[in-house]
């Protein structure tokens, strides 16, 4: 549980880089050992969300009243997580004593099985040919490329599929044969749908040819990412906020491996900063769209999915995030990528 364990005083963005290594999305905040307050993922998005400093303290954003449980009564722990829509609580004694907490899908019960499913369409856009990750894609198409012995297509698939979705739609182009062709030999609970581009058409352009076939609220995703976060939570704030677009970004943590020297307006040295850290949102390649959006993408046009955010900025459409860590989101989009993801999977080679 000390993995778990956080002091009031540590940054945001250290806890993030925590909640990123335990992978359980809570951290709890503790005072000579007495439990006093608990951060989640969603405390940190939120606070993402109003362009907060991830360098303030987790004090700022925790939350100081969290629901716990006296450990006595451990037993009634599941009916207060169904109660209250949560999925961990801590457990303290009667001093307030921290003394360990439970998380609903360890509980191995039925209720967790039955969480609610999304079932909505999933397009991958899987027709690019790939040439950052040469010699491997002169081979097999870029969605086969394997991620230990199963294809980053196939794990896409597989992540939405735990999720409930069923119904995918794969933009095909370049080496579109291989790619039918794995996926006509394997068991599969879901269906497929191939949209076959004539020319390239880029990472919207070939969204135009799901005219009269998609009209609910739908997923896109690149087909070299995984992304690790609750699906059905991204598609609710989607929902919730009304937007037309959301992109799921992720926070991207830039060090500068020098002191930065501060000049004042006299040009005099005003101060040193070692090693300074800049933050960003980066768009993951992870999207939620309106079904009208597919009559807004030009046809048979060469056309990236920024252009239509970026075209709908401009009418004062709504467009949203919805921000994840640093250690949610993997690319294998180049060769460096490629290892990375391998090495984050615990995949040897």
């Amino acid at each position: 549980m000390t993995d778990l364990m956080v002091n009031k005083n540590v940054t945001i963005l250290e806890a993030m880089r925590k909640l990123d290594i335990s992978a359980k999305k809570i951290l709890l905040v503790v005072e000579d050992d007495r439990l006093s307050g608990v951060l989640t993922d969603g405390d940190i998005r939120r606070w993402i969300l109003k362009n907060g400093d991830l360098n303030e303290k987790v004090e700022k954003v925790m939350n100081k009243t969290p629901i716990t449980l006296n450990i006595k009564h451990k037993n009634k722990a599941l009916n207060l997580m169904l109660k209250n829509n949560i999925e961990a609580i801590p457990l303290v004694d009667d001093n307030g004593v921290l003394k360990s907490i439970v998380f609903w899908n360890e509980l191995n019960n039925e209720e967790f099985k039955k969480r609610e499913k999304i079932d909505v369409p999933v397009v991958i856009m899987a027709g690019g040919k790939g040439t950052r990750l040469h010699p491997y894609t002169k081979i097999l198409p870029k969605p086969l490329i394997p991620i230990g012995d199963t294809p980053i297509l196939e794990r896409i698939i597989n992540k939405f599929n735990q999720f409930g979705c069923t119904k995918f739609y794969l933009t095909v182009n370049y080496k579109k044969n291989m790619i039918k062709s794995y996926f006509g030999e394997i068991e599969k609970n879901y269906e497929l749908t191939y949209i076959e581009e004539e020319k390239p058409l880029g990472t919207g352009g070939s969204l135009y040819l799901l005219k009269d076939k998609i009209n609910t609220t739908f997923f896109v995703s690149n087909c070299d990412i995984l992304v690790e976060a609750d699906y059905s939570d991204i598609l609710k704030k989607h929902e919730e906020n009304k937007n037309k677009i959301t992109m799921v970004t992720s926070l991207k943590v830039f060090e500068v491996p020098y002191g930065v020297i501060q000049l004042d307006d006299s040009g005099k040295v005003q101060k040193v900063v070692e090693k300074p850290k800049h933050t960003y949102l980066v768009n993951t390649g992870f999207y939620v769209l309106e079904p009208e959006t597919i009559y807004d993408v030009p046809e048979n046009e060469f056309f990236d999915l920024p252009s239509l955010y970026e075209y709908y900025l401009k009418k004062g459409e709504k467009v949203g995030v919805y921000p994840i860590s640093e250690g949610s989101w993997m690319d294998m989009g180049q060769m460096d990528n490629l290892q990375d993801m391998l090495r984050r999977l615990n995949i040897e080679e």
